[in-house]
């Protein structure tokens, strides 16, 4: 389990919690032997699954964020989490109660495909908390509002020869982040799994350029991003509100060797508080890359209307 996830309740268990741990552990088997080709975030189209809940045991989830202030939040399983391709993006989730929009903030490594694990306050929304688990549909939703504008954290050991940095508020799953420092050129980052953004040979001093590709072919450029690690730099600019055609943009590819230099997966490290965040000057950009234009002829990163996965293959 997540160094982040408390351990499974007893009312979990016996509302039937035994025998669905049995067939977690199964499918997490399968996922660890090859089920991982199959990995990809939630989708448009709605899906039929299961929710449970869990309890926050640290400040942070996998993918590095501070928690929502509304307390809405939700882990995915690694099918669904995919290496963090999902983190930051928002779902609708509806239950025997209602709906409620939650942010994909968490990996539940016991988790399948189809199984949420929501916080206790957004499972209380849609659900009976006494029930424990609860049949959801959810879906992935385009463009969602965000409680402000993008916001950019340097890792905690970041430096001119090594760069780190977390992107959030950017609502829609991201494609690619490309870093400038100072008049230079820009960079193509890679993604790590626990949702920072890497340059291993470094992007230079600063103060940086930070472009952000979302899967539709928004754009848009946050300035003036200082080197300074564990700070949060907020700024006023917004990507969502232009295409929501699936665009085929360039990819940044991580290396051969994945980098381990850097806190693992399961421990990242807390963010500084928000009060403390200094604000960055933010370009007053936003554009929307045609989806007939690609930048590169690479495949699409992501088929967000995909129907679900064959039994056979996943």
């Amino acid at each position: 389990m997540s160094a982040h996830r408390s351990p499974l309740s007893a009312r979990w268990l016996a509302a039937g919690g035994a025998a669905v741990l049995a067939a977690i552990l199964g499918v997490a088997m399968l996922l660890t032997n090859g089920g991982s080709a199959c990995a990809a975030p939630p989708g448009t189209t709605q899906k039929s699954g299961k929710a449970t809940f869990y309890d926050l045991a640290g400040t942070s989830g996998n993918c590095s964020l501070e928690v929502p202030a509304d307390d809405l939040y939700v882990a995915l399983g690694p099918s669904e989490y995919s290496e963090a391709a999902s983190c930051g993006a928002y779902l609708d989730v509806t239950g025997p109660k209602g709906k409620v929009r939650v942010k994909v903030f968490d990996s539940c490594p016991e988790c399948p495909a189809g199984h949420l694990d929501l916080s206790r306050t957004a499972f209380k929304k849609i659900g009976n908390e006494i029930d424990g688990i609860i049949p959801i549909k959810y879906k992935l939703v385009t463009n969602p509002a965000t409680p402000a504008g993008i916001s950019v954290r340097i890792k905690e050991g970041a430096s001119q020869y090594w760069f780190a940095a977390r992107i959030d508020n950017h609502a829609n799953l991201l494609a690619s982040v490309k870093v400038a420092s100072g008049g230079g050129s820009f960079k193509s980052a890679h993604r790590t799994d626990y949702n920072y953004w890497l340059i291993d040979a470094g992007a230079g001093p600063g103060p940086f350029k930070i472009k952000i590709t979302d899967v539709y072919g928004n754009t848009a450029t946050v300035t003036g991003v200082k080197m300074s690690p564990g700070t949060v730099q907020k700024t006023s600019t917004r990507i969502t509100g232009g295409s929501t055609t699936v665009a085929t943009v360039e990819k940044a590819t991580a290396p051969k060797a994945k980098t381990t230099t850097s806190a693992p997966a399961k421990t990242p490290k807390s963010a500084a508080p928000s009060t403390s965040a200094t604000p960055a000057t933010a370009l007053a950009e936003s554009t929307t890359a045609p989806s007939a234009e690609p930048t590169t002829a690479e495949q699409p990163l992501v088929d967000l209307a995909a129907a679900e996965p064959a039994p056979s293959s996943c």
